[in-house]
């Protein structure tokens, strides 16, 4: 079973997609990678997925990624006494850690990580930013603020800390308990909530100790000014445009998201982008002109992956959703233009030799029209830097980990297959161009470039590059 596009699409579960033939139908639709949500569901629930996920792998004789996205902390109000309130511009509001029920005049805020991090003029966003508050007066325990933008607020309201980083982690104990079970599990790759510095995926990366990727969600502005850093710890990084969008007033929201696209793009790492792709297909068969235009956009822009949310997790229409995402990226990556924005926005290679080899690949596949580039790869680093290149042909990723190949199912283009550990420079041809017919990439006589690191099975040694052409078995 092949794909026919490069970018990926990741499809989350949850009640309505919890079934053996919902799940089955969401991969045959399109989906390569499954996202479950721990902000939601208990582990039994993700357990039964996640044994339904390889099934479904074992079944279609495919590599399926498990991505465990991680809850991360939840900053929220406390209660009121009569469960709501109502607040107008211009009022004064206070914020403070008395566990006492809220009223018109205050409420408790259970965080007092938010009060050591203020400053006088700090906004507060409330309810996703549907109320707004300005600081004029704080302490350890309490601020004073004034209300700009007023509306209802009611128990447990999310708060926003836009611009200010807040001195805590981003792993709370429920998120280290989910984090055990998800990697006892056997998840491919952990999402990181909350990510505000390098430090942050530091922490996490100590506790997983290589047995899943670490992906960083950047979904606080603060995280901008630490991009760089973060995105060189991360394995992957996700554009969270939901809690940005809220951070952030809209108009950046997009300027933003390439930027990090582009960013992760010249880093070699994989990047989703993610948060209301097909909001509307949640309770519509068909999505609006505007969601459709806004995936092709991620597409255009060169990102490995796109995410569904509530579309597959909580929406009518879970396998329609998928359908028509895979429709959109086959449409995009059809246009003539979408390979001319590639070549424009391919980064430069870096001086190592991995990279040298890579991008010679994509210049020899493009000039020879080969049928594919095969990489050989112990840990996933060699398909990385092929896709990095955005090549014309599709990357056949050869591996003898499972792991790896699960993985690697996230990255633009790939394919993986497992295969058995290749002994000789022959070998490895002859495995390259058998896997290759065998998979439909290439027929009799056309040609494949291959890319493997000398000696085999030592990540991170990409220094071959052959020519092959597949009567060579």
């Amino acid at each position: 079973m092949r794909r026919t596009r490069n970018a990926k699409i990741i499809a989350t579960l949850g009640p309505a997609s919890t079934t053996a033939q919902t799940i089955e139908g969401l991969f045959l639709a399109g989906a390569d990678v499954f996202r479950l949500n721990f902000s939601h569901g208990s582990h039994e629930d993700h357990q039964r997925r996640y044994d339904t996920i390889r099934e479904v792998e074992r079944k279609t004789r495919r590599p399926i990624s498990v991505l465990a996205d991680l809850q991360g902390p939840k900053l929220r109000v406390a209660n009121f006494q009569e469960g709501r309130i109502q607040l107008a511009a211009g009022q004064g509001f206070r914020l403070d850690l008395d566990p006492a029920l809220g009223d018109h005049t205050r409420v408790n805020l259970p965080h007092p990580e938010i009060f050591a991090a203020l400053r006088v003029g700090t906004e507060l966003l409330l309810d996703d930013g549907r109320l707004r508050l300005r600081v004029e007066k704080h302490g350890a325990d309490f601020a004073e603020t004034v209300v700009i933008t007023g509306g209802e607020l009611s128990n447990h309201k999310g708060v926003n800390v836009p611009n200010v980083v807040l001195p805590m982690s981003p792993l709370t104990e429920k998120d280290k308990a989910d984090l055990a079970f998800a990697l006892d599990m056997g998840a491919d790759w952990v999402a990181l909530s909350f990510v505000q510095r390098a430090e942050d995926v530091e922490e996490i990366k100590a506790l997983v100790q290589g047995r899943a990727l670490v992906m960083s969600k950047l979904e606080k502005p603060s995280a901008i000014d630490h991009l760089d850093a973060i995105i060189e710890l991360s394995d992957g990084i996700m554009v969270a445009r939901g809690d940005l969008g809220v951070e952030c007033p809209p108009e950046t929201v997009p300027i933003l998201q390439k930027r990090i696209v582009r960013a992760a793009r010249a880093a070699g790492k994989p990047v989703v982008v993610a948060t209301q792709m097909l909001d509307s297909m949640v309770h519509s068969p068909t999505p609006t002109r505007a969601e459709a235009s806004d995936v092709a956009t991620a597409i255009y822009d060169g990102a490995d992956a796109v995410m569904l949310s509530a579309e597959t997790a909580a929406g009518d229409y879970p396998i329609d959703a998928v359908t028509m995402m895979d429709r959109i990226i086959g449409r995009v990556e059809k246009d003539e233009h979408y390979h001319l924005v590639l070549d424009a926005s391919r980064p430069a290679p870096t001086g190592t030799t991995r990279d040298a080899i890579s991008a010679a690949a994509r210049q020899v596949a493009h000039t020879l029209k080969v049928a594919a580039i095969v990489t050989f790869t112990s840990s996933g680093s060699t398909t990385l830097r092929a896709a990095r290149e955005r090549p014309d042909a599709p990357v056949l990723s050869l591996t003898t980990d499972v792991k790896v190949a699960r993985q690697t199912s996230l990255v633009w283009g790939a394919h993986s297959v497992v295969v058995h550990e290749v002994h000789s420079f022959a070998e490895m041809v002859a495995v390259a161009v058998r896997v290759a017919h065998e998979q439909g990439f290439a027929q009799w006589r056309e040609q494949v470039v291959i890319t493997a690191g000398v000696p085999f099975g030592t990540s991170g040694t990409t220094n071959i590059l052959r020519v092959a052409t597949v009567e060579e078995t």
